[in-house]
């Protein structure tokens, strides 16, 4: 199973509430996530006129294709329930939250999906406090404590 996680996301944002949701895809962008050419660098979902869609996700084009290949950064169209989409909507506009793509991934019947999350940014200190959690935890597993 082919996975490409979004490790910023969890750097700059507190994460409210996970989905999963399918996306809609062209077949030179299938080609280019089994490769891993995907990034996820500034990439967030939007809800226009009723339907989720996943803007600044850049996946490469496919090398071995000359004549049919896709845009690098289209727009792509986010498969939800339509009561998931309405729940967001509402948190995004009352709430001033943020929808952005987690991890892409191939599920064991070949479909691929995005992991999408509802998040809340992070101030600055926030960053900090994370940062050192994760140094004392990498610290731990090594097996070296800290002698203060």
């Amino acid at each position: 199973m082919t996975m490409i996680k979004n490790r910023r996301a969890l750097h700059d944002y507190f994460i409210v509430q996970k989905y999963e949701a399918g996306i809609v895809l062209k077949g030179t962008e299938i080609k280019s996530i089994r490769a891993g050419k995907v990034n996820f660098k500034d990439s967030y979902a939007r809800i226009i006129d009723g339907e989720c869609w996943l803007l600044n996700l850049h996946i490469s084009p496919w090398e071995k294709s000359a004549y049919f290949n896709h845009d690098a950064e289209r727009r792509r169209k986010l498969l939800l329930h339509r009561h998931e989409i309405r729940r967001l909507k509402t948190r995004v506009d009352e709430q001033g939250m943020t929808i952005v793509p987690l991890e892409i991934f191939i599920n064991e019947a070949g479909r691929c999906k995005v992991t999408i999350a509802l998040v809340k940014g992070k101030h600055t200190y926030d960053k900090r406090d994370s940062l050192r959690k994760k140094d004392l935890e990498r610290e731990e597993h090594r097996g070296h404590g800290k002698d203060i």
